[in-house]
């Protein structure tokens, strides 16, 4: 993919990001991209659904699905803000995601080469390219951010 429509698509999962960010979730943005046509967005919503499910990634893949009308993305590009983890590379890997592009890697969660690299492993039917690093600076600002407010002591929005 053109790094420039790379950059432009981070940029809206950025916006995704800002809007946890908001709401008092970590601030992880998603989007599903297929025919440069977004068809699943998402950001994280664990703390205000009180469900650890719900990740930026599930919610851009649940609204894909709706959107393609099948379970299988196949030659879909799902790009988040961070490093996917095991729960939802495995999510991508099973949609049969064409493509994973991420901002910054997670050194705690990161499945995509961090700590485990499902998209790439060989026992699994189906693998997944990883681009990663797009505008992994900016990305990495905003969890800063984030969890400098957060040990600061500011309320949580819920």
């Amino acid at each position: 993919m053109d790094p420039e429509i790379l950059d432009r698509y981070m940029e809206m999962a950025i916006r995704e990001a800002e809007l946890a960010f908001d709401a008092g979730e970590v601030p992880v943005g998603a989007i599903v991209v297929v025919n440069d046509r977004i068809i699943g967005r998402g950001h994280n919503r664990t703390e205000g659904l009180h469900d650890a499910t719900a990740h930026a990634e599930m919610i851009a893949l649940t609204a894909a699905f709706e959107q393609f009308g099948d379970w299988r993305l196949e030659n879909c590009t799902l790009i988040s803000t961070l490093e996917p983890c095991p729960m939802c590379a495995g999510a991508a890997m099973l949609s049969r995601i064409e493509t994973i592009v991420y901002g910054a890697p997670d050194p705690k969660f990161g499945a995509c080469g961090s700590i485990v690299d499902i998209p790439s492993e060989s026992k699994f039917n189906h693998r997944i390219n990883v681009i990663s690093g797009v505008r992994a600076e900016q990305v990495a600002a905003m969890m800063k951010a984030f969890f400098q407010q957060i040990r600061q002591g500011k309320e949580r929005i819920n």
